[in-house]
């Protein structure tokens, strides 16, 4: 349920305008100025600005305080802190505009960014959320040099190991007001929330990703899903579950029921079988192995770009459901599987845990590991970096 607004806000029809901008922020002081100015930096100008100051104990307060003193279209709404979801609820009660978009207080929206989405919105009657490609920052700000532009989510597969989702990089959301409210906002899928409202919005029209670059996100340690693996383990298992309770609603089999007070009882188990055992309560048991199989392979997926590893627990668990076969999955399916699992296993080894590494591995990959270890091994990487040093040696300096 949406938390409702406090009686003292601005009555809904006070200022018309196109767009609500909801940004949550907690302890944000580093780049929440930078990211709420290129939201005021749209050439779409008739926006509303909802930051929701989830009890930050930084600067922030101050620091959003002095950006509304500038700009009266920054509205800031401070409430104690209860994560994520609950700040986000909280915010939609404010909006009231037709156009919702999401933005976070470390990222940067490019001042086209409202405009390419409401015109596409705008022809599109049966999209009911669109997103955008986005440029890689480092936690400095730095480019990575790196496109991010996801698939179609109408290629969507709740099915797959792991789900393919049908995936908006969530900063960059922007969703029909009356859409998002019909489906509930936000639930507590823990460190998965974003996944689980896309299968909930696709259920009510189409979602596009459009290929036009409409900002840059930024990639650090201190976000939520790359603070540990004990998170990565939360989001890959949460992610999957969301993937299953779309699966019951399409079967009218009853949803699942995400407990908003599961979460301290999730980062208190210790590997990931620990973990699916106590997410996966109540699950039938098909629903259970596909739970445990789609965690892995997600969870595989996530550390191959955050900055956290797998375990020797997990190498185990996903080693063992691995061994039991393939042949369940598509052509295509098992080939992205069997990729992950030798790029995976080559990363540790190059790693100095070999150990951990074959036990990820089924007889059948050991070949393409050791093709792809060959490639990462320290020995190989040092002749790289002598030839490199050899091709310049003679080249002319500025």
């Amino acid at each position: 349920m949406l938390a409702k607004a406090p009686a003292t806000t601005i009555p809904r029809d006070a200022v018309p305008h196109r767009v609500d901008v909801l940004i949550p922020v907690y302890n944000a002081a580093r780049t929440v100025r930078s990211a709420v100015e290129s939201i005021c930096a749209q050439t779409v100008t008739d926006i509303v600005i909802h930051v929701v100051d989830d009890g930050s104990t930084d600067a922030s307060p101050d620091i959003l305080a002095a950006l509304a003193a500038t700009d009266d279209r920054i509205r800031v709404h401070r409430k104690p802190n209860g994560g994520i979801v609950d700040a986000l609820n909280y915010g939609l009660g404010f909006c009231t505009a037709d156009y919702i978009a999401r933005h976070d207080a470390d990222d940067l929206a490019y001042p086209n960014r409202f405009a390419v989405q409401l015109d596409w919105l705008e022809r599109h009657a049966d999209v009911v959320a669109v997103g955008a490609a986005v440029r890689h920052i480092d936690a400095d700000g730095r480019p990575t040099g790196s496109v991010v532009d996801l698939i179609s989510p109408d290629l969507a597969d709740a099915f797959q190991v792991p789900s393919q989702e049908p995936y908006i990089i969530h900063p960059f959301l922007m969703v029909r007001r009356e859409t998002i409210m019909a489906v509930g906002g936000y639930r507590h899928v823990h460190h998965s929330e974003d996944t689980d409202l896309y299968w909930r919005l696709s259920e009510r029209g189409r979602l596009c990703n459009l290929p036009d670059v409409l900002g840059e996100y930024r990639l650090h340690a201190e976000s939520v899903s790359s603070a540990s693996v004990t998170n990565g383990r939360i989001a890959a298992v949460n992610s999957q579950l969301a993937a299953l309770s779309f699966r019951r609603r399409h079967r009218a089999a009853g949803d699942l029921v995400f407990a908003k007070d599961s979460l301290g009882d999730l980062r208190g188990t210790h590997d990931l079988a620990e973990l699916i055992e106590l997410a996966g309560a109540g699950l039938d048991a098909d629903e259970m192995a596909y739970l445990a199989e789609a965690s892995g392979a997600k969870l595989l997926e996530l550390a191959s770009y955050r900055p956290f590893e797998i375990e020797a627990s997990d190498c185990r668990l996903i080693g063992r459901i691995a061994r039991r076969g393939m042949a369940h999955l598509s052509p295509a399916n098992r080939s992205l599987y069997a990729r992950r699992l030798s790029g995976t296993a080559a990363r540790l080894a190059a790693a100095g845990r070999l150990a951990d590494a074959l036990q990820l591995l089924p007889a059948s990959l050991l070949p393409s590991f050791a093709a792809r270890y060959v490639l990462r091994a320290p020995a190989l990487a040092g002749l790289k970096r002598r030839l490199r040093r050899g091709s310049t040696a003679g080249a002319p300096t500025k």
